[in-house]
């Protein structure tokens, strides 16, 4: 089994989910006792995160979660795993530093998309994720054409989860905003929502939807799984 290093805490509710999706999927395929080989450095998402979002220091935050990437290598970490959707911002820094693999979050999901067939999505996440090409730009490479977000609902998005999801705090009446905006945006004809934020699944309810939605955190945790034992499974089907 290969050993994964995950850079966590932005925000640690959705690492929390992360670590769990990613062992039950090892104790399932593996069976018996088996757990994941996982080094886990967890930011503090206020000091070395999201401040830097607030003022739009980009490059201060890009060294601290370089330097945290680099020290999961020296770890032991055959390769990493970001856990963030907006982290991913610093993908391509963070692979060029540290010369393993990096899994990428928009590219699980978008071939996951891909291979059910889903051409049209609207992606949900912060401002960052919904505005910018860092994660667009992986979803369209696979034809998948992404609805445009009216600005109050990216506004009222991105503060929900910096202000609610990401502090670990669940608001109803958040939930209720949240399931109407997927409401309206499958009036777009669209064919699925992708929850482009880790910690979203906390909010939205993947199962009671006008649409199906597909949960980022969730679809990167059995990339990872793939990933880690890709190896030992193919080992195991030659002998």
């Amino acid at each position: 089994m290969r050993k994964l290093g995950i850079i966590g805490g932005a925000s640690w509710s959705s690492t929390a989910l992360y670590y769990d999706h990613i062992n039950r999927g090892v104790a399932s395929r593996l069976g018996g006792l088996h757990s994941a080989r996982l080094v886990l450095e967890s930011l503090d998402c206020e000091d070395d995160y999201a401040r830097f979002h607030r003022v739009g220091d980009w490059e201060g935050g890009e060294k601290i979660i370089v330097a945290t990437a680099e020290r999961l290598k020296a770890a032991g970490a055959d390769g990493l795993l970001l856990g963030s959707n907006t982290m991913h911002k610093h993908y391509d820094a963070v692979a060029s530093a540290v010369g393993i693999p990096v899994l990428h979050i928009a590219d699980a999901a978008a071939e996951r998309l891909a291979k059910d067939g889903v051409r049209s999505v609207a992606l949900l996440g912060t401002r960052f994720t919904m505005s910018e090409p860092f994660a667009r730009e992986r979803y369209e490479r696979r034809s998948i054409q992404l609805a445009s977000i009216e600005q109050p609902w990216m506004q009222e998005v991105d503060r929900i989860i910096y202000e609610e999801l990401a502090a670990g705090r669940v608001v109803r009446d958040s939930q209720r905003k949240l399931k109407t905006l997927i409401t309206e945006l499958a009036k777009k004809r669209i064919q699925a929502i992708v929850l482009g934020c880790t910690e979203l699944v906390l909010a939205v309810d993947v199962r009671a939807n006008v649409l199906p939605v597909y949960d980022t955190t969730a679809i990167h945790a059995r990339a990872a799984v793939d990933w880690m034992l890709g190896d030992a499974e193919q080992a195991r089907a030659a002998a």
